[in-house]
């Protein structure tokens, strides 16, 4: 019944974080500017932060019940940006004295996210499909 519950709380946590990202680029893109991702950037920096955080006070110090810990870390913050689960993983990394790995996920995560950003973007665009890549 214990995974059953975490089940449904990830889901429930990552309902109201996607929803929750929504809102603010929204909100963001109405009062700030259409030519910026800041709610997006927003939303990956303020997730970053409540992550650590969550994490340090939270579920180190076990202090949480597990069913809402893992709705709210994995659940609502993961659906909120899993830009903060990587800069959690990133720290880990760097505070384990593996710096190599570190520097090696931070980059690849970086310059592959958005390799394959662009590459997915160009597949879904038709192009290849369509045949015009081979013009």
């Amino acid at each position: 019944m214990g995974s059953f519950l975490i089940y449904i709380g990830v889901g429930l946590g990552g309902m109201f974080g996607s929803l929750l990202r929504y809102f603010i680029s929204v909100g963001a893109n109405n009062y700030l500017s259409e030519f910026f991702p800041f709610g997006t950037l927003f939303a990956n920096l303020a997730g970053s932060l409540f992550l650590g955080w969550f994490t340090s006070k939270v579920a180190v110090q076990n202090t949480m019940n597990p069913v809402l810990r893992t709705a709210i870390g994995t659940g609502m913050v993961g659906s909120f940006t899993t830009f903060s689960t990587f800069n959690l993983e990133s720290l880990a990394l760097i505070e384990t004295g593996r710096i190599v790995a570190a520097i090696f996920y931070i980059l690849t995560s970086a310059v592959g996210g958005l390799l394959l950003a662009g590459a997915g973007y160009y597949l879904g665009s038709n192009k290849v499909l369509c045949g015009e890549a081979s013009r």
